[in-house]
């Protein structure tokens, strides 16, 4: 009974937290003066320039959905698979742009392409004057957005080689080569996992705003934001957002539909580990030459260039001096949403894994939409819910900007603990009950500390994507309370460039080196645990 009724509270959380905000905002476009209209959505279908938006936001996310899929399922399976050089190296090389702002990256690629960029002093300016053209627009975008998502496939690829049972391969190395095996058995049993790489690739592109605002594409995520943010139009804001959330709901259905159950649980197959690496041969070398070239170009180049135009005197001393409370209450308000949110995600997860309560599938599906949603369309919601004189504890204070870390990123740490807490027999737990341990004492004493490398995992991406928030956190912050992300992307329209990369490595700073040591910490769990 303790269990169904903690897990219980955790279910009517997670709708207060992430649910009802969605909702409310929903319901309040639909009533003008306390009468039932469409009149926000009927100048949505009327007008051209909505469509214009929706043929925008769809080319874009395509075009990098196409492009990250492409090159990303390859490298995932070289760095996966193969006995390529230093692949440890270039998975975390590749990650690298996921960990930051998204606009950071389109920052510093308009530093060396733009107008008075560093291409532009080297070369000339009429000679980088097509490439700045190109850069401001939808080529940008994309390109900025294909270097920050492409971790997605590889990351999904490399996990998903390891669920391959190595027998099916072995027995197909009997009578084909490894090409042959890549293309016939791998992929193929692969495919539920490059799909859903896919599928999270163009949901989080379509719901992108601050690369579209810094590099001048519309699209609907920015229409939305301006709606609100510019012109205080609740209702043209929400009905700008809707086409968001309803393809995200689309998306969303069709995954649960074809692949949920297919992967579902990430559980390696046996042997996996011991499975044999492909032996590229001759071309091993100039594999090793792309892939250090396409990492050169993805990650290198930018934080270079970052580097190189905040290496002017007093840069960091005047980034300090202008956002260093926001680097603070960043990283105080990342700390705060991590522990919250492996909290949260561990609960949500153990509930998932054990189907504690009959509704675990729609929990799940919950936490997943809200993830999938733009974060704009989640301020929105939050404000539309909590700006009332009854909630002012809330909405005026950071614990605003805390719900939307647990309404945007639970789906994020849940999933960690369902993958962790599968690997833990059920046998531990029930023999423990049969011992007369109560839940809470089963809970504290054997699930959390065989659970704690996810744990751990699920604290440090909570604090990654925590520090890194914008969409989320320029809609709700109150007065006194931005975070440096949000501090950046206000001081990119007036500040110096000098002063804008200073800012940007501190940030970079700011994410790399926690993610850092307890990357290292979780390297000494695991191979304690192996022992």
């Amino acid at each position: 009974m303790t269990r169904r009724l903690f897990l219980a509270f955790i279910v009517l959380l997670l709708l207060v937290v992430g649910v009802l905000p969605v909702l409310s905002m929903l319901v309040k476009s639909l009533f003008v003066e306390g009468h039932f209209s469409l009149v926000a959505y009927g100048g949505l279908l009327r007008s051209a320039r909505q469509w214009t938006l929706m043929g925008h936001s769809m080319a874009l996310s395509s075009l990098v959905t196409v492009l990250t899929v492409t090159a990303g399922v390859p490298l995932g399976i070289l760095l996966g698979k193969t006995d390529l050089p230093l692949r440890r190296f270039f998975t975390v090389l590749f990650v690298i742009p996921l960990l930051i702002p998204p606009y950071i990256v389109a920052v510093s690629w308009s530093d060396l392409l733009g107008g008075g960029g560093l291409l532009a002093h080297l070369a000339g300016a009429e000679a980088t004057g097509a490439a700045a053209g190109l850069f401001f627009g939808l080529p940008g975008c994309v390109f900025v957005l294909f270097c920050v998502f492409l971790p997605i496939p590889i990351l999904l690829t490399m996990i998903f080689l390891r669920t391959i049972d190595p027998g099916l391969e072995e027995a197909g190395r009997l009578v084909a080569g490894w090409g042959r095996i890549v293309k016939g058995i791998t992929i193929p049993l692969i495919l539920p996992g490059v799909l859903l790489a896919g599928m999270l690739v163009f949901l989080l592109s379509f719901g992108e705003f601050s690369v579209p605002n810094f590099l001048r594409y519309d699209v609907f995520p920015v229409e939305s934001f301006t709606q609100f943010s510019a012109f205080y139009n609740f209702k043209a804001a929400t009905a700008a957002a809707v086409p968001l959330a309803a393809v995200t709901f689309l998306l969303l259905w069709l995954e649960s539909v074809f692949l949920r159950e297919r992967t579902y649980q990430l559980r390696p197959s046996p042997g996996a580990g011991f499975s044999p690496l492909i032996a590229l041969g001759a071309g091993r070398r100039w594999l090793l030459v792309s892939v250090a070239l396409a990492g050169l170009v993805i990650v290198i180049v930018p934080l270079v260039v970052l580097v190189i135009q905040s290496a002017g005197a007093g840069a960091y001393a005047e980034a300090l001096d202008r956002a260093g409370d926001s680097l603070l209450r960043s990283l105080a308000y990342a700390v705060g949403g991590a522990t919250l949110l492996t909290l949260l995600g561990f609960c949500t997860g153990y509930l998932i894994q054990t189907k504690a309560l009959p509704l675990w599938r729609s929990v799940d599906s919950w936490t997943i939409f809200l993830f999938a949603l733009p974060g704009t369309v989640i301020g929105i919601g939050l404000i539309s819910l909590w700006n009332t004189p009854r909630a002012n504890l809330v909405y005026s204070t950071p614990v605003i900007i805390i719900l939307g870390y647990l309404a945007k990123y639970t789906a994020l740490t849940s999933r960690i603990s369902v993958t962790q807490l599968g690997r833990i027999p059920p046998s531990m737990e029930e023999a423990a009950e049969v011992a007369g341990a109560g839940w809470w004492r089963r809970m504290a004493f054997i699930v959390a500390p065989l659970a704690r490398r996810g744990l751990v995992a699920g604290w440090l991406v909570g604090y990654i994507f925590s520090l890194r928030d914008t969409g989320i956190t320029m809609l709700v912050y109150p007065a006194g309370h931005e975070t440096l992300p949000v501090r950046i992307f206000t001081l990119m329209a007036n500040g110096s460039a000098e002063l804008i990369a200073a800012l940007c490595m501190i940030m970079i700073a700011a994410t790399l080196l926690p993610a850092g040591i307890l990357w290292a910490i979780l390297e000494v769990m695991t191979r304690k645990a192996a022992r």
